[in-house]
């Protein structure tokens, strides 16, 4: 059986060699800082977005269009190819939407093409999490539709949950309410942020402290485990050029919960550019969200 092709998008924030390594094309959605526009071929390197941050620097971005999607998978289809498309949240973006249409609009262009899009519900390193078990799928022979009925029938099972520094930018950016963003920045609160149903941030706790708050991310996977019989294989980390603080998450994981394997890695400026300096998101499979 012929392997159908992955591809996704650099809010997975997976490591560049993974996409390598199982071949999946990757769409970027640009972001703009200082006046330039940088998408794959001159991204900034993750220390240096977020030192440009940190010195007051409000980077935006934009979601991949029609016309991009287009671009990657017309190649594909001509080659033959059946796609399967891992998107970023719809409930954080508009990238599933588009991608969605220009499957619709590359059906009737390419009758007979085959192109799968699922809305993954997720965002950053979850997405990845999300985007590894379709790779797994795919390379254990399983076919394109057998993989998007295991991804729709188990989006709804990843726990996913972020804490931040404050909730400026994820406010300046429209994704949590201005009441959050000020009860957020009070002195030494970190808000504790989940990933729910529909795939939108809403912040269900607030602690005091950060090292609590990198605590109570281990605590709350804990209690969504508790009736969790599945494996407990892997987890996924991502951060926000705070890696000692994510290792300090990983520890607790490990000791705790008993898990060997992870995979971590920074949170690209797509993601960063909402969540900010000093974000940690935490991702693994459970029961339920």
């Amino acid at each position: 059986m012929q392997k159908f092709v992955i591809t996704t998008e650099n809010t997975t924030d997976m490591p560049k060699e993974y996409f390598k390594q199982h071949d999946i094309p990757c769409m970027y959605l640009p972001c703009t800082m200082d006046g330039i526009v940088y998408v794959a071929e001159n991204e900034l390197p993750y220390k240096e977005f977020y030192s440009r941050m940190r010195s007051g620097s409000m980077p935006v971005t934009s979601q991949v269009n029609l016309e991009d999607a287009k671009k990657e998978w017309i190649p594909l289809v001509k080659d033959g190819k059946e796609i399967l498309h891992v998107a970023f949240s719809s409930g954080l973006s508009g990238t599933y939407n588009s991608c969605r249409m220009a499957a619709e609009e590359m059906q009737e262009e390419f009758p007979g093409c085959k192109i799968a899009v699922v809305d993954s519900l997720c965002a950053s390193i979850g997405e990845g999490l999300f985007l590894d078990f379709a790779v797994q799928m795919r390379d254990e022979g399983k076919s394109l539709d057998e993989t998007v009925q295991w991804l729709e029938e188990h989006k709804q099972n990843l726990g996913h949950m972020i804490t931040v520094d404050d909730l400026y930018h994820l406010h300046r950016g429209g994704r949590v309410s201005k009441m959050s963003a000020v009860l957020g920045s009070m002195i030494n609160i970190k808000p504790i942020i989940h990933v729910d149903r529909e795939g939108r941030l809403t912040v269900v706790d607030k602690v005091r402290g950060r090292k609590r708050s990198l605590t109570t991310l281990v605590d709350m996977m804990e209690e969504r485990l508790k009736d969790y019989d599945g494996p407990r294989e892997k987890f996924f980390i991502s951060h926000g050029d705070c890696e000692e603080d994510a290792m300090f998450v990983v520890k607790q994981i490990q000791e705790r919960l008993g898990y060997k394997e992870f995979v971590m890695n920074p949170i690209g400026a797509t993601i960063g550019a909402h969540a900010g300096p000093g974000t940690i998101a935490l991702c693994f499979l459970g029961n339920d969200r």
